[in-house]
């Protein structure tokens, strides 16, 4: 049976590629690639979607990108302009996987102010929840916190990534969390943290690389608002002209995406060299500076501060994406503390990967 598929890509930077095919459920059966970008001369524009027929239904970004290359080789003067073979692909993928876009969804944004640390990361794994059962819709939260904590990856192992000794010093609580990548070193005031929950379908047909600057094309565009020239290197890193900025996580699981990000906007490099174990290499494309050690990227080059950078974030995502303002209900937040007592502050959980 003959199934149609959809999908419109606007590239970053670039024009709109529309892919619009038929499939049988095993191989696609028609083709038809079409936008506002710019392909010289005609007949390498003709002979992109016949390419596309005949291909398997699963063929990834770079099976398909062959495909395309191949039948352009017969066009060996062809320009492309707005648009790539690359991002031919990735609309082609996107459609077969009837993927949806941000501005399918009806989207919430919350800020709900200074939490706890571990609040912080049990409300990621219980909004998801909400989200899964349908109580909530796919929402933007942005993290607050005024304490001294370590946000470590769900399996990074405890003892080698901490000092026992700075952890006492400096009173730092130890939070593991249940996305991947690496420790996040949070004061009051020094990082900027959100979390996206949605549906799959957002993500669909993308690796866990692709998604990444997928989910974060609305930040970049908040950081270009003040003057950062941002961009993501693989896999999960954003970064700019002045070094690393920040890194993301994801996890994916019951239908439902959490993807969350920290950037650093003032860290005090002298004191995460004392709690984290693999500090130096994490500063190392930081631009540490002089004798009073700080990791500052968003403050040194924004001349902004945390709130304003926060509150372009907000602007950005709402104008791009339809969102409105909501709350975390009281409901919300004793059910995330229940996760705080029975998993994310037991010693069990802190320790799992010792």
């Amino acid at each position: 049976m003959s199934k149609t598929y959809h999908y419109e890509h606007k590239v970053p930077g670039g024009k709109l590629v529309v892919a619009d095919l038929c499939a049988d459920g095993a191989e696609v059966t028609e083709a038809q690639i079409s936008g506002d970008f710019f392909v010289e001369p005609d007949e390498a524009f003709l002979a992109l979607s016949p390419a596309l027929v005949g291909m398997p239904v699963r063929a990834g970004v770079e099976d398909i990108v062959r495909r395309l290359e191949k039948a352009l080789e017969s066009h060996p003067t062809t320009q492309m302009h707005g648009v790539s073979c690359q991002d031919i692909a990735f609309a082609v993928r996107r459609a077969l996987a009837e993927a949806k876009i941000f501005s399918d969804f009806e989207w919430e944004i919350i800020d709900p102010g200074v939490l706890p640390t571990p609040l912080n990361v049990a409300l990621d794994e219980y909004l998801v929840e909400e989200i899964r059962q349908g109580r909530r819709k796919p929402t933007l939260r942005f993290w607050h916190w005024d304490d001294c904590a370590t946000v470590i990856g769900a399996f990074q192992s405890y003892q080698n990534e901490l000092y026992p000794e700075g952890i006492q010093e400096h009173q730092v609580q130890v939070v593991r969390r249940a996305t991947g990548g690496g420790a996040m070193f949070m004061e009051g005031g020094n990082c900027i943290t959100y979390s996206i929950y949605a549906p799959e379908s957002l993500v669909a047909g993308l690796s866990y690389e692709e998604s990444y600057e997928f989910l974060d094309q609305w930040v970049l565009q908040a950081l270009a608002e003040h003057g950062v020239n941002a961009w993501y290197q693989p896999i999960n890193d954003i970064t700019s002209d002045a070094g690393k900025i920040g890194g993301a996580a994801q996890k994916r699981s019951y239908g439902i995406v959490l993807h969350h990000v920290t950037m650093s906007y003032d860290i005090d490099a002298d004191k995460m060299l004392e709690v984290l174990r693999i500090g130096k290499a994490k500063i190392s494309d930081k631009g540490v500076r002089s004798a009073k050690k700080r990791v500052d990227p968003l403050r040194r080059q924004t001349g902004a501060t945390r709130e304003e950078i926060i509150q372009t974030m907000k602007a950005v995502f709402a104008s791009r994406y339809g969102a409105t303002m909501g709350e975390l209900t009281a409901q919300e937040r004793e059910q995330a503390q229940k996760l705080v007592d029975e998993k994310y502050g037991t010693t069990e959980w802190t320790h799992r990967v010792p």
